[in-house]
This record gives C-alpha cells, sequence and structure tokens, in this order.
C-alpha cells in the first residue's frame, strides 16, 4: 500500500505540472474568463476537468497505445485538434475595442451547454493530452496497480482539473481584475487568438513533417 501512495503523490506531482503549464486549456479559460460571465467560465472549466476522463478511460482500455502507435490516427487526432484550435483562434482574433467583456457583448453570450462544451472539446482535441495520460498509464504507473486504483488516479486528476480552471475562472471573473484589463481586454483576447494559431501551427507543423511524439510525459503538456 505504501508504493501506491508513492505512486499517486508521483502521479499527483506530474499533472500538477502540467495542468499549471500554459496550454489550449489555459489559453481558452483566460478568453472565457475575459468575455463570459463566471457562471460560463466556471461551466468550460468543469468540462475540461471531465474531459480528463476520456483520456483516462482509453487510456486504461489501452486504446490510447492504439492511437499513439498508429501514425494515421495520430495524425488525424492532430488535424482535427489543430483545426478546432484554429476555429477558436478566429473568434479570438475578431474581438473589437470594448468588445470583450460580457456586459458589451449582448448577443455572442454564450449558452451554458455551449460554455461547457468549448471547455469539453478543447481538452478532449488536444493530441499532447492524449499522450501524456497514455504515458503516464504507461510509464509512471505501475501495469500491476489495481484497475479500480488507476480509474481513482483518472478521478483524482479530473477533480484537481476541474479545481485549478475553477479557481483559475474566480481569480481572473473578479470584478476588480476585470476592470484592470478593461482598456486593453480585446488586445489580451487578440494575444490568446495568436497562442492558439501558433499552438495549432505547431500542431500542423508536426504532421507534416512526420515528428514522432514523445513516449514519457513531460512538464509543459498542458492536459
Amino acid at each position: 500500500m505504501q508504493n501506491y501512495w508513492l505512486e499517486f503523490f508521483t502521479v499527483a506531482l506530474i499533472h500538477l505540472l502540467a495542468v499549471a503549464s500554459p496550454g489550449p486549456d489555459f489559453a481558452v479559460m483566460l478568453r472565457q474568463a475575459f468575455t463570459q460571465s463566471r457562471r460560463n467560465a466556471l461551466l468550460s472549466a468543469t468540462g475540461i476537468g471531465l474531459g480528463i476522463l476520456v483520456h483516462v478511460a482509453y487510456s486504461l482500455l489501452g486504446i490510447g497505445l492504439i492511437i499513439q502507435q498508429s501514425v494515421m490516427l495520430f495524425t488525424v487526432l492532430k488535424m482535427i485538434g489543430a483545426l478546432y484550435l484554429l476555429w477558436i483562434a478566429w473568434h479570438c482574433l475578431q474581438t473589437k475595442p470594448g468588445g470583450i467583456h460580457v456586459e458589451t457583448q449582448g448577443g455572442n453570450v454564450q449558452s451554458g451547454q455551449a460554455a461547457f462544451r468549448l471547455g469539453f472539446l478543447t481538452n478532449v482535441l488536444n493530441p499532447k493530452a492524449t499522450l501524456f495520460f497514455v504515458s503516464l498509464f504507461s510509464v509512471i504507473i505501475n501495469p500491476e496497480t489495481p484497475v479500480l486504483l488507476q480509474a481513482g488516479y483518472g478521478i483524482y486528476m479530473a477533480l484537481a482539473t476541474g479545481i485549478w480552471f475553477s479557481l483559475v475562472t474566480i481569480f481572473f471573473t473578479l470584478p476588480r481584475v476585470r476592470r484592470g484589463f478593461n482598456r486593453f481586454g480585446h488586445w489580451l483576447d487578440r494575444l490568446m487568438g495568436g497562442i492558439l494559431v501558433l499552438l495549432a501551427g505547431q500542431l500542423l507543423f508536426s504532421t507534416v513533417t512526420g515528428s514522432e511524439p514523445p513516449s514519457v510525459p513531460t512538464p509543459g503538456m498542458d492536459p
């Protein structure tokens, strides 16, 4: 049992480093915090957290290893993820001065379902998250660890991810923080769009060059 606790703390530390690093999830959550209500941003955070369970599920079932080993499947996944990021980036880049905050967006305010879906799909379609979890469950977690315990690790990571992005949301939706970004908020939104374009470009470039995915999880893979 002591070994399982050590394994759990190792998983928790690696996950903490990954979830706190900049990536598509963080960029999208910042935009949600500045453009939508706190409720919608929290729904997006919940979507990201539940998206983690999808990665955990196919990693436990072994499907993740098939995706990692199949060049064609992984290429398709990267292309879908890149196109989705470009779609989000396009909306970010369309932001006009004075139009970033939810109070001034009028008809552009998301429904709760759309906010949740945005967070969920952003995480699920992130191929780096796929590599992270496949590597985590095949390299860090001992194959002899009981499946229920491995599932428990996954539930913990989903909860921790949801809580982390909920805290990010609560901070950046504070009235004082929003007012501080009022004058140049649209530039921040465009910056987030630019970052998402770069992330999408990186995915497409790796698809064209045929670069191999890493075999072990490393910090910076925002899951």
